[in-house]
């Protein structure tokens, strides 16, 4: 068979800031993931792309072609509209878990193919996992069943879904070329929108605990997702929220079940209802439910939300009424002064709570569901000297000594009333937010 394109040639045009035909990128996407392009010329592409960019144009037509590589999924038939969230992932980051339920509550469905941790940032999969008998792997059937019975489903997505996103993403992890905006605007969104969904809403994360480290890079990757949604019809919206801070009190598989639940029974931290409740009005509204607020919070408060998690778990064989692991060692760490707890880097307890052991370095790599962090003091807190900060938890306690490690120097204590409002790495932008968890809305 001849090849319509050389990879060559294609290369050349990004690397001299071309715009490529939609021709192009139809056969390079298509070619790459049969084999016909090399790994090495790929390289050289991402790398070009990462450094001259993409034309909105080009990113929906890449998009296009990564969704082309695969099977594309359907939820016509079901009885009700649906809505999903994605989140570009974060430290102590459980939305998903109350989330999803809470959606159902409104006669919405939410189809939640999640993943897996990997590096500081932990997966919604994990979590899960941590509950007996609970399984991620559905069929298809299985997760069209679910969605019209219970009305959500988290679950493992198929490998069907955008086949070229996979093998890129491998490449482009070992070739320094993650960062590039069109790149990973086109990767997630090849999968959610051959997913099917009728309606998205992102949570696009930024500070340290993310991947998107200032507020400009993270609106660009928010507006740019939300633009491809749109240009393939799903309903998409974006808020970007912070990541400066681990979300809530707990980072870690069972512990952020723990905390989930405590949200799905009405309580639970600030932070965590907040965003959950912020999300779920956008995705109501996205699905042409909307809802108030305070109707939203209603069903956190009075076991609307509690029933459809019951459900949902249930149906995925887990047992809700087992109780969680819990970690065979625990260590305390202290604060040294008195004062104002100004900063708690999400990052620092991110990677303290992947070296404990609920984190891994490869995809294959197992976890452990009982390690993580409590976190005691929250930025903005009183904190005495000797009081507890966190509480770290694991099977393995030789892990403890490089979990420290970690955390050195990942919080500041300030005295009281010495300026002790910088709360997190953003600074002044985030001071300026009233400390709320959602720093801009896009689309």
């Amino acid at each position: 068979m001849t090849e319509p394109f050389d990879a060559v040639d294609i290369i050349r045009a990004k690397r001299d800031k071309d715009a490529l035909t939609d021709q192009q990128i139809d056969w390079l996407v298509d070619a790459y993931t049969r084999g016909v392009v090399a790994d090495e010329q790929m390289s050289a592409m991402t790398m070009a792309i990462l450094l001259n960019g993409m034309s909105r144009a080009e990113i929906s037509r890449w998009t296009q072609a990564m969704i082309a590589s695969g099977e594309r999924m359907s939820f016509a038939k079901l009885s009700r509209p649906t809505a999903d969230k994605h989140s570009t992932g974060g430290v102590g980051d459980k939305i998903t878990l109350p989330l999803a339920p809470l959606v159902a509550a409104f006669d919405v469905a939410v189809p939640q193919l999640s993943g897996r941790g990997l590096g500081h940032t932990g997966g919604t999969l994990d979590k899960l996992e941590s509950i007996p008998g609970w399984r991620a792997s559905l069929t298809n059937d299985e997760m069209m069943s679910q969605l019209e019975s219970v009305g959500a489903v988290i679950c493992a997505a198929g490998s069907g879904l955008a086949p070229a996103d996979k093998k890129l993403y491998a490449l482009r992890d070992v070739t320094g070329t993650v960062e590039a905006i069109p790149l990973i605007a086109s990767s997630i969104m090849s999968k959610k929108i051959a997913e099917g969904t009728g309606a998205l809403v992102l949570d696009v994360k930024v500070g340290s605990g993310a991947f998107m480290k200032t507020l400009d890079s993270a609106r660009e990757l928010a507006r740019t997702m939300v633009d491809l949604g749109t240009d393939a019809g799903v309903r998409t919206v974006a808020l970007v929220t912070d990541m400066s801070v681990p979300l809530g009190r707990t980072a870690g598989n069972a512990l952020e079940v723990r905390e989930s639940l405590e949200v799905l029974a009405g309580g639970g931290p600030d932070d965590v209802v907040d965003l959950t409740v912020a999300l779920a009005v956008e995705m109501l509204a996205a699905a042409d439910r909307p809802t108030a607020e305070a109707d939203v919070r209603a069903a956190l408060a009075d076991g609307r939300a509690m029933d459809k998690w019951r459900a949902m778990i249930g149906a995925q064989g887990g047992d809700v009424d087992a109780p969680l692991p819990v970690a065979k060692e625990t260590e305390t760490v202290v604060a040294a002064e008195s004062g104002v707890l100004a900063s708690l880097d999400a990052y620092a307890v991110g990677v303290a709570v992947h070296r404990l052991g609920a984190g891994r370095v490869r995809k294959e790599d197992a976890v452990q569901a009982a390690a993580g962090i409590e976190i005691h003091v929250r930025p903005g807190e009183p904190v005495v000297a000797g009081q507890p900060l966190l509480t770290l938890h694991t099977d393995t306690p030789e892990r403890f000594a490089r979990a420290r490690e970690a955390l050195q120097g990942g919080w500041t204590v300030e005295p009281e009333g010495a300026g002790a409002g910088v709360l997190g790495a953003l600074g002044a932008a985030l001071a300026s937010s009233d400390r709320s968890v959602v720093l801009d809305r896009i689309g």
